[in-house]
């Protein structure tokens, strides 16, 4: 069973297979059998974990199994302390509500990487980084909760996934490393 840690770059397809115009992980990953136990879309970067056993597979993407996924946020626009109290949740996104999760302000990462093409930056408009961990995981979920709150996503980085977090194993966007499945618990 093999377990890898993999920062997904910026409009990179979460998948192995071809896409007719963007690159997928198989233009990074040249191992056979491995998976992606969890997405991210092609906007959005940062950690994803893959795997080669299925079981190990549905655990970690699997909602039952509640691995909590923190991302770092930038924003168009500052949050006050009721914007931060509303995305804590529960939030209603019209399909559905959202659980309850953790929302804070944060400076600015000093140790991000630049993203290619960098975002876009308006003058007047300022913009702030909030770090988000949920519990659960729905499509392009972060995105719409910063939206129903006037905060439109400009940047979201995936930066943990349970007890991995890129703070503790370091990799840059495109970079492959090998974990214990042991350290999930």
């Amino acid at each position: 069973m093999a377990l890898f840690l993999f920062n997904k770059p910026f409009q990179v397809m979460c998948q192995f297979s071809p896409h007719p115009t963007r690159p997928t992980l198989a233009d990074y990953v040249d191992i056979p059998g491995i998976y992606p136990a969890g997405r991210l879309d092609a906007d959005s970067e940062g950690l994803v974990l893959l795997t080669d056993d299925g079981k190990l597979q549905h655990r970690i993407s699997h909602p039952d199994s509640k691995q909590p996924k923190t991302y770092i946020v930038q924003v168009e626009g500052t949050p006050d302390a009721q914007v931060l109290d509303r995305l804590t949740g529960p939030l209603d996104l019209g399909d559905f509500v959202t659980q309850p999760c953790k929302v804070s302000a944060i400076a600015s990462p000093d140790w991000l990487w630049e993203r290619d093409p960098p975002i876009r930056h308006r003058e007047n408009i300022p913009t702030s980084w909030l770090a988000v961990t949920l519990s659960e995981g729905k499509n392009r979920q972060v995105r719409r909760m910063t939206a129903a709150v006037g905060l439109p996503t400009l940047r979201l980085v995936r930066i943990a996934i349970g007890p991995f977090a890129l703070a503790t194993h370091p990799l840059w966007p495109g970079e492959l490393r090998e974990v214990q499945a042991s350290e999930l618990g």
